[in-house]
């Protein structure tokens, strides 16, 4: 008797149309510099971009997924050429995404 494999656990995260422009630009400079480098892009940026780009202020994503989106944000937030603008909307995701790993499922 085979079991059904285990689902994945996914976080609901609420984003502004401003939040989700920064997190896709963050996504999308990755997305690109494996390209110039002739390399393969990650699959989760991938899959991220495309949940950013589908309608909606919930995007729905997996634990690995939201891991790494705060670690690319948090580097594009700390860097000092970073406009005002978006390190206020990626502080904002990046606050948004600890409170989410930090409630128990």
């Amino acid at each position: 008797m085979s079991s059904s494999p285990p689902t994945t656990e996914t976080y609901e995260v609420p984003l502004s149309r401003d939040e989700q422009w920064v997190v896709h630009h963050v996504l999308s400079t990755r997305l690109d510099e494996a390209l110039d480098a002739d390399e393969r892009p990650p699959e989760w940026v991938l899959e991220v971009i495309e949940i950013l780009e589908t309608d909606g202020d919930t995007e729905r994503f997996t634990g690995l997924q939201a891991d790494r989106i705060y670690a690319e944000l948090a580097t594009y937030v700390d860097h000092e050429e970073t406009p005002d603008r978006d390190v206020d909307h990626g502080s904002a995701v990046l606050e948004r995404l600890e409170e989410i790993q930090e409630t128990p499922a």
